[in-house]
This record gives structure tokens, C-alpha cells and sequence, in this order.
């Protein structure tokens, strides 16, 4: 079984900020696997599919970023699954937009997303795609988080989520160093 999560907050108030690039990554692998977000489990948006033979859980945590980790835990105690079947896709300020990264465990790193999980499953050892959304010294965190991409931005941020979006496919029936190795490139 594989988990993957991407981490926002719901609403339309927050639709296409920075901070729900989690989302949008998300929203583009139900595109690409043909699904929708008809369903809600876990205080989540939720798909259930069977990609390639491997049974995979699609959620966007409706908890709010900082309340991610009740969600994902939700979800990993029904179905008895380990931190090891977790993806979890969030925004990054420190890569620059239209940039992604991956890793396979680390620290919250200022990311309150992800301080939420792992005070929620106490383990770092998670499979991660780091969305880049940049920063701006110039402009207050919360606000530049929450803030919209910049129209200069929207096409370097539309290709990170679909390349964010086709290593976490890729990740289902691969192994997450092959996919880490296929997809930080320089």
C-alpha cells in the first residue's frame, strides 16, 4: 500500500497560494490517473485506486496545514500501514518556484505541515516531494505563504507540480531512492 499526501489548507480562499502546492500536486495525479475528489475519510479529500497492482490512497488533508498529521494519521491507522508507505508533497520556501525535491526523512524544517506529522506518527522517516514556492525577504512569511504565484511564476510553478506529480506516480512501483535518483536532477 502506498499513502500519498499533499498538504494545503481547503477553500477558495487559499486556492493556487503557495502554501497548497501540495494541493495543486495533488489535484494534477487525480488528472493524470483519471480519478476525482468525490469522497471524504480521514477529515481528508480521498481516492482509493489500484495503480499497477499496488493498492494506493490519494488524500488532501481538510484539517488545515497545521493540523496535518491528525488526517494522515487517521488514515494510516485504518488501513495498519507504517510511516515507510508515506509520500507526503508540500511547499518549500527555500527552493526556488519551479523547482521540487526529494528526500526520504528530515527534520519539519520551519514547516508547521510538517511539524503536524511528526508530532502525529513520531518518526521523520517519510518519504517527502518538496515543492519550491521561493521567498521574498522583503515580504512576511505568513503572507508570502498565503500569497498567490506571481504571474511571471505561473509557468515555472505549473511544471514543478507536474514534475512533482509524475515522481510521485513514479514512486507507486519504484522504489523511493530509484525515484529520488530519476527526479533531483540539478
Amino acid at each position: 500500500m502506498k499513502i500519498i499526501a499533499g498538504l494545503g489548507n481547503p477553500g477558495t480562499k487559499y486556492e493556487n497560494t503557495r502554501h497548497n502546492a501540495g494541493f495543486m500536486t495533488m489535484d494534477k495525479i487525480a488528472d493524470e490517473l483519471h480519478e476525482s475528489w468525490d469522497h471524504e475519510k480521514f477529515s481528508a479529500k480521498f481516492i482509493k485506486i489500484k495503480y499497477k497492482g499496488e493498492d494506493v490512497i490519494l488524500l488532501k488533508p481538510l484539517t488545515y496545514m497545521n493540523d496535518s498529521g491528525i488526517s494522515i494519521r487517521q488514515c494510516l491507522d485504518f488501513y495498519k500501514a507504517s510511516p515507510e508507505d508515506l509520500l507526503v508533497i508540500y511547499d518549500d520556501v527555500d527552493i526556488p518556484v519551479g523547482k521540487i525535491r526529494l528526500r526520504q526523512k528530515g527534520s519539519a524544517g520551519g514547516h508547521n505541515g510538517i511539524k503536524s506529522i511528526l508530532s502525529c506518527i513520531f518518526t521523520q522517516d517519510f518519504d517527502r516531494i518538496r515543492v519550491g514556492v521561493g521567498k521574498d525577504p522583503k515580504i512576511p512569511m505568513i503572507n508570502w505563504v498565503l500569497g498567490k504565484f506571481r504571474s511571471e511564476e505561473q509557468e515555472d510553478i505549473t511544471d514543478a507540480v507536474a514534475h512533482a506529480a509524475e515522481a510521485a506516480i513514479y514512486s507507486i512501483n519504484h522504489s523511493f531512492s530509484d525515484t529520488m535518483n530519476r527526479f533531483n536532477k540539478k
